[in-house]
Formats: C-alpha cells, structure tokens, sequence
C-alpha cells in the first residue's frame, strides 16, 4: 500500500465507516434520542473510530514486519486471532469512557445486553480493518510472488534459447572440425579419440534441456569430455585439475554449468603454452569451487555477459541462493551449492 494511498484511507476511512455503521446498527437513535445526545455520540464514535482504525492498523503492520511474506499468513492471522478480543474491548472501553467524560457519570452504566451488541459492532469494524490491511497485503504480497515468478520462467526461457543456440554455435562446431582436420592428417588415431569426445559433448548438450538437475559426477564426465575438445585445440596453454570429494558426485547442480564456468574462463584469459589457463574444479563440504588464474586479455572481448547470470538464475529457480563471485590472490572464484542427492539412476553420457 503507498503512502498516499493508506494516508488518504486513514482519513477518509474511518469517516465511511461511521456512515456504515450508523446506517446499519443505530439509525433508529437519531429518531429516539435528542440533537444534543446525537451530537455527543457522534463525536464520540468518530473520534474513537479514527483511534481504533489507527490502533489496529500499527498492530496488524507491526506483526507483517515481525512475520513478513505469505509464508508467515498463517501466523500473522494466529495473532490477529489472539489480539482481536483485546482490540475489540479496548475499543468498547474508549467509547464508554469518553461516554462518561461527555455526560458527567461517575462510572461505567452498561447491561450485559448492550455490552455484547457493542463487541458485535467492534467485532465487524475490526474485521473491516483486518481485512484492508492484512487482506491488501497479502494479495500485494501474491502479485510480487507471481511477478518474480514469471521474470523467473523467462529467464529460464531465455537459458534454454541461448542453450539451444550453443548447441548448434557454428563458431564452435567450425573450431571442432578444424581441429579434427588437422589431427586426422597428423594422427588418425587420435583423431578417433577426439570425435568419441565431440559425440559425447554434443549428446549430453542435447539432452541438457530435458533436466533442471544432473548429478555432480554426470556433469563431471561431461566436462571432462568437453575439456579434450579444448585440449586439442590450445595444447599446454590449458590445464583442468579436479579435486571432488566422492561423497557429493551424487549431489546435483543445473546441467552445463561447468561447461558455462570453463566457457567464460576460457573466453576472457590469455592462454599460451608458457602462460597456462589451469581451471581448477573442487569441492567444501556441500559447496562446488570453480577457479581459474586470472590473466586477462588485452583486447576487449565479445560477450552477451549472461553465463553467470543464467546461472544463477537457474539456482534462483531451484529455491537455491549462496553463489559467490570473487577476485582474490590473482584467482576468479566461484562458489556454487549443490542440491542434495536424491534418488535417481546414474546414466552416463
């Protein structure tokens, strides 16, 4: 709710309630009682009206801010529940105490009857209150839910494109068979070895959009695939280290993430036989480190500069949060959580 919007309620709402209430539950008293008395109560249920609405509208804030978000509705409403008998009577009170004040009376004169029929009207007054501003935020609260959740989904939508696109990028393909026509006339057998890798590559691309989640070890023998590819074609200029504890390979993490992570150091550093690129891949407890040496190219290089972006993302869908990004010591360092394992058959590429 916007400043403008709940200071322009606080004035004008109280006011349209009164005409409610007195439409609904004491218009006869304008019949049976005289112009002063009416003035008198008039007076007394507007400004307790305006006291009340302003009393009710901090407790249900304060306990938004204490329990915030729809997860919390439950509770919020459990409280809401707990505190409306203390609302509804300290409502009762100011108006039987401001009834005194107005008429001179030494103390409370009030039958069980007319108590009960003012807690009746309190009773819909605060569910009048609960409901603009607890009702207001929870349906602000689902808007912002269902906001993020589409900007979520096209964001995987757009992932999927740009992995669709990798999947046939012509500049790597040209690469790969450039690479496999050299090595072909220099080493036939070698050749054989780096089409078995170019074939694993591509299948597991394939069928990388079919998945939220592959397991750490898939990911791993993929990588590794796709790292002769790089092999072949830099020689000594690049070096991959693993150092995976084998009690996480059953973890899980979005596909191609390593290929994203080794892509994007590979793209960005300088690489040469005597200034190696080492990507080195290892894991903390139940966190994957991705790191490489930094030494940056001198020319600017191409980049649409989604690749982390995608990532993280896709986490952001899975509910996953904790990706660190960082520069220390001469190293790009990733920081990645892994999902952990659940069930599921081990296929290799």
């Amino acid at each position: 709710m916007s400043v403008f919007t709940d200071k322009k309620l606080r004035i004008i709402g109280p006011f349209v309630l009164f005409l409610v209430g007195t439409l609904f539950f004491r218009l006869d008293w304008y019949l049976e009682r005289s112009t002063d008395t009416m003035l008198r109560s008039d007076l007394i249920a507007l400004t307790a009206g305006y006291i009340c609405w302003n009393v009710t509208r901090w407790t249900v804030l304060k306990l938004q801010k204490q329990y915030p978000g729809l997860d919390n509705t439950r509770r919020r409403l459990i409280w809401m529940g707990i505190l409306l008998p203390v609302l509804v009577n300290f409502a009762w009170l100011i108006r039987q105490l401001a009834h005194m004040a107005f008429n001179n009376l030494p103390y409370l004169t009030q039958s069980l009857s007319s108590y009960t029929y003012s807690i009746g009207i309190q009773l819909f007054y605060h569910f009048v209150y609960f409901i603009l501003y607890e009702g207001g935020y929870i349906l602000r609260e689902w808007q912002q839910a269902y906001e993020r959740n589409e900007r979520l989904k096209k964001a995987k939508l757009r992932h999927q494109l740009d992995t669709l696109k990798s999947q046939i990028n012509p500049h790597f393909l040209f690469n790969s068979l450039n690479s496999l026509s050299m090595l072909i006339y220099d080493s036939p057998r070698q050749a054989e070895a780096f089409v078995d890798e170019l074939s694993s590559v591509y299948r597991y691309l394939l069928r990388a959009n079919d998945q939220e989640l592959t397991t750490l070890s898939r990911e791993l023998q993929f990588i590794r695939s796709y790292f002769q590819l790089l092999k072949t074609r830099y020689g000594a200029g690049v070096e991959l280290i693993i150092r995976v504890d084998d009690d996480v390979l059953g973890h899980s993490l979005p596909p191609l993430t390593l290929q994203l992570l080794v892509e994007n150091a590979v793209k960005h550093n300088v690489i040469l036989p005597s200034r190696p690129l080492v990507i080195e891949i290892q894991t903390q407890a139940n966190r994957l480190i991705v790191q490489n040496n930094l030494q940056r190219k001198n020319t600017a290089v191409l980049s649409n500069k989604v690749g982390l972006a995608h990532i993280a993302a896709k986490y952001r869908l899975l509910g996953q949060h904790g990706i660190s990004i960082q520069e220390e010591n001469g190293l790009f360092v990733i920081t990645l959580p892994l999902v952990v394992a659940q069930s599921e058959p081990e296929t290799t590429l």
